[in-house]
């Protein structure tokens, strides 16, 4: 028997029960969970996505949430071969059919059953994803399959590892961006986790300005400190954004991630989408609500590009370790803020009104 917290109704608080240890399918690996990540928007997950996404699907009540888990194999289903007993290993949440031209040539986000083990799906193929990994990382047990394993190399902690999905969602959207060394990076939205993950990896590419926009700026001197040759701060409230970039620089920059939440205003995204230099590339990771209203004819002429980023391949996962593991992507300036497994609600509540994107809030199992 094990322990972990579940959710017995929507809106409702984690209960930590007593349910038996899950057994690895014959592809997968028994993971004894050491670590995982608290994610802010999740109180909305479990208490309002039935009534604002009532197509995105969540897992079947009562039901483990926890997404970022990060441990030791503690044993291999019959056909596994690549992990033992004792790998140390990061488990990317996210999950595809498995069977889809997708899958089989390993962009499972594309899938259109992609899931987020112990969150929610994208598709009414999740359902049966859910039924297959129904454990996640609120419980001291879980299963995952060998695709979606992230060897970790020792110099990086299963708490550092917990935020790889923030990390991890940022590394794609850069990968799409095309973003090359010497080149220029805006990074709307910048104080949050998404945005100062953004940050660190946008400097571990080589940019040589990264231009954070955001409205703290108490956050944005802590931002410009990583490096303060190459990180240039925007402050929300002090002009419109584009202006105060091409101050800096009159041609614009090559990209630009817009991380900013769905509490966000547009007028932010559409302000900062002036910045961006013709042939530029727009990225959207952070699902800022309502329309953004693009014009063909600009966009055209200027040879821009809007893309939309979900989430991050495990492949991507892995390169983001060896980045760790070589010294070219730095996670000490993270903060870690751990709970145990009992006080999941109160972590809920904290970092709702105490998180920033430099604390790592995440479940510290015994």
């Amino acid at each position: 028997m094990m322990q972990a917290a579940r959710l017995h109704e929507i809106g409702g608080r984690f209960v930590v029960d007593q349910i038996p240890v899950p057994t690895p399918g014959p592809h997968d690996v028994l993971l004894k969970v050491a670590a995982s990540g608290i994610i802010p928007n999740l109180k909305n997950v479990t208490t309002h996505f039935p009534e604002w996404y009532p197509f995105l699907p969540l897992p079947q009540l009562p039901a483990i949430f926890g997404l970022d888990s990060a441990g030791t194999v503690a044993a291999v289903g019959s056909a596994v071969t690549s992990f033992k007993p004792g790998d140390r290993v990061y488990v990317n949440p996210g999950v595809g059919c498995g069977e889809c031209r997708h899958c089989r040539e390993g962009d499972a986000p594309r899938c259109e059953s992609y899931t987020f083990m112990g969150y929610f799906g994208f598709g009414p193929g999740s359902k049966d994803v859910f039924k297959r990994y129904s454990y996640a990382g609120y419980g001291q047990y879980m299963t995952a399959h060998t695709h979606n394993l992230v060897r970790l190399p020792d110099c990086l902690s299963f708490v550092e590892a917990t935020r790889f999905g923030y990390l991890g969602t940022a590394y794609a959207a850069i990968r799409k961006a095309e973003l090359r060394p010497s080149q220029n990076i805006l990074i709307l939205g910048a104080s949050g986790t998404l945005g100062v993950g953004a940050t660190l990896l946008a400097l571990a590419f080589g940019a040589s300005r990264v231009l954070v926009v955001a409205r703290d700026k108490e956050a944005l001197e802590r931002l410009q400190a990583l490096d303060p040759r190459r990180v240039i701060p925007v402050q929300l409230g002090n002009g419109s954004i584009q202006e105060q970039v091409r101050a800096v620089l009159p041609s614009g920059v090559d990209s630009m991630l817009d991380t900013l939440g769905a509490k966000a205003p547009t007028e932010l995204s559409v302000d900062a989408m002036g910045a961006v230099a013709r042939g530029g590339r727009i990225v959207q990771i952070g699902g800022v609500a309502g329309p953004i209203p693009i014009y063909p004819h600009p966009f055209m002429c200027a040879q821009l590009q809007y893309i939309g980023s979900l989430w991050f391949t495990t492949t991507q996962g892995e390169e983001m370790a060896s980045m760790v593991e070589a010294g070219i992507l730095n996670l000490s300036q993270l903060e870690s803020r751990a709970y145990p497994l009992e006080q999941l609600n109160e972590a809920l509540e904290d970092i709702q009104s105490q998180g920033n994107g430099f604390t790592n809030f995440h479940i510290l199992h015994q």
